[in-house]
């Protein structure tokens, strides 16, 4: 069960865990909504200001995402503090790389579309809710998945997903940001979507020969249960093992059924959809030297051969007490 915070409570300053407190390290990436950007920097900077917590914004430099993160996941490691990443998947997604890479905590105050990564660790969404939880927050381990030592923190695929995500973007920034239009954008090129894929593939250790539209691994209880991945699979994510789903190759109608059946959560049942749990996937082609992979919506060109596995180290996020977290949806 959550927390509830009386309107008096709310307003007092957090009761930080005893022990020194460590500063945070805050990349904001403010290329878009800038507006709407700057009061979140002030909604944040407020309630670390009134409970006193040292802080620094990390600045951020158009297109430098990465290098911003990896600056301040440096600072954060040389002085005992926390990498905070506001804002979306690929913010969050480029600051945890860089938490992974330099073993220092990574806060979160999700500002993205779904923030599935922040709904399943159970934060709060508002930005200055989720800087209270911060203050009274502690690292506690949270497996993550890598592919070819790219971290991914909800999901990765490659074949279908990764061109409906890519034409998503060309449309937008033809015809703006609109979400109606991402999903024209996306419906249509599902449709017209023939490829398949055929794979040689070692699964836990097993040869497979995949022949596939798409696979898709996942790292996330709330994206799965949403769509209506069966329970089996969803209980083993926190076992050191993620979620694979194969979608084979279909005729326009079977599109339409299985869109219908994630968007009323029985994706599970679809027969032609195989989903299993497994602890690594390793991909190659023999016709290709690289694959399009998509990890949290971003969307690169990777090396053959694919390795899809959890990752040995689990990342450290700044979690709030258990009692205070959110319920998962």
């Amino acid at each position: 069960m959550s927390a509830v915070l009386t309107p008096h409570e709310e307003l007092a300053a957090p009761v930080p865990p005893p022990g020194p407190q460590p500063a945070f390290f805050v990349v904001m990436n403010r290329g878009s909504g800038k507006n709407e950007k700057d009061a979140v920097r002030s909604a944040i900077e407020d309630e670390l200001v009134r409970a006193g917590r040292r802080h620094e914004f990390v600045p951020v430099e158009p297109g430098e995402i990465v290098k911003a993160c990896q600056h301040a996941a440096k600072l954060a490691k040389e002085q005992g503090g926390v990498i905070v990443a506001s804002g979306g998947d690929g913010t969050i997604n480029c600051a945890a790389q860089a938490a992974l890479t330099h073993d220092c905590p990574l806060g979160v105050i999700a500002q993205g579309t779904f923030n599935l990564f922040a709904r399943d660790l159970g934060l709060p969404l508002d930005a200055a809710e989720a800087t209270r939880a911060l203050l009274r927050a502690q690292p506690e381990p949270v497996q993550v998945g890598l592919v070819n030592e790219k971290v991914f923190l909800v999901n990765a695929s490659v074949g279908l997903y990764p061109k409906l995500l890519a034409d998503r973007e060309e449309v937008k920034q033809k015809l703006g940001r609109r979400r109606w239009i991402a999903m024209l954008a996306a419906l249509k090129s599902l449709m017209e979507w023939r490829l398949k894929l055929v794979l040689d593939s070692e699964m836990d250790g097993e040869l497979v020969k995949l022949r596939t539209a798409s696979v898709f691994l996942c790292n996330n209880r709330v994206q799965l249960e949403r769509v209506g991945i069966q329970d089996f699979v969803i209980d083993q994510l926190d076992e050191g093992r993620m979620a694979c789903l194969l979608v084979p190759q279909m005729r326009w109608w079977s599109k339409l059924g299985m869109l219908a059946s994630a968007a009323f959560g029985s994706l599970g049942a679809q027969r032609r959809i195989q989903s299993f749990p497994l602890r690594s996937l390793t991909v190659t082609a023999r016709n290709a030297r690289r694959l399009r992979v998509a990890t949290d919506g971003e969307v690169q060109y990777m090396e053959l051969p694919l390795r899809f596995t959890v990752s040995p180290r689990p990342l450290r996020v700044m979690l709030p007490p258990a009692g205070e977290r959110l319920p998962r949806k």
